[in-house]
């Protein structure tokens, strides 16, 4: 089966790691990576829950990818848990913004398998390590520095970055905001028509008001003429 050209880091991590002669190494723990360069070595996997030791892997060694199983070639090195901690990477590190202020955490990463070279980032606003939570694009270039647990950004909030996928608590907030820009327009349309109509109430009255005032002065004029004839006897 043909390698794909990209993955997620956590996509890989899910696979069973498995060799010659149908070997199981058991699944994908951490990664093996030099953040300098944004650039990923390798991953080590877990051979069971109560192996101390780790099955270390290069990119080089995945030979193909079969439902959830990595097929590598080789054997892995061996190492242990406290030695692999040691190792620089970005996962879980702190996201720090132009202000100097955290704004989330990296939780993912897209690279290309056969250079190992990371595409971008994915940042999560809470622990990464909870399902189905948001995930927003944290480009290179948007990156200023990264030291042991921090990555400085050019950003100042996670709004600034283009969202990936969406958790439910999420979509809920922003259709929840859409509803109620909807009804701030609808409120400020009604008012406006509302000012509308009582402008033109207003000019309705004010015409009929005069007209009535100049039917009234007529009629009291005819009025006052007709008794002057009444009262005169040479009118």
């Amino acid at each position: 089966m043909k390698l794909p050209k990209e993955i997620l880091l956590s996509e890989l991590l899910t696979y069973t790691v498995k060799g010659n002669m149908a070997l199981n190494y058991g699944n994908g723990e951490n990664v093996w990576m030099h953040p300098p360069v944004h650039r990923i070595l390798g991953w080590y996997s877990r051979p069971s829950n109560f192996d101390l030791k780790r099955n270390v892997w290069r990119l080089n060694q995945i030979s193909q990818i079969i439902d959830n199983e990595i097929y590598v070639k080789g054997d892995p090195a061996i190492s242990d848990l406290a030695t692999l901690n040691r190792f620089p990477t970005l996962i879980e590190a702190n996201l720090i913004n132009i202000n100097g202020s955290k704004i989330g955490f990296i939780a993912d990463f897209l690279f290309e398998i056969k250079t190992g070279k990371i595409k971008y980032y994915l940042v999560s606003r809470s622990n990464p390590k909870i399902p189905g939570s948001s995930r927003w694009r944290l480009n290179i270039e948007n990156i200023n520095d990264q030291q042991p647990g921090l990555v400085f950004c050019e950003s100042n909030s996670l709004d600034d970055l283009y969202l990936i996928k969406s958790s439910i608590k999420n979509e809920f907030f922003q259709k929840g905001k859409k509803i109620i820009n909807r009804f701030d327009d609808m409120k400020n349309i009604a008012s406006s028509r509302l000012e509308e109509w009582l402008e033109e109430d207003e000019d309705i009255n004010q015409s009929l008001d005069f007209k009535q005032k100049s039917f009234y002065n007529e009629e009291i004029t005819s009025r006052s003429l007709k008794d002057k004839r009444q009262d005169d006897p040479w009118i």
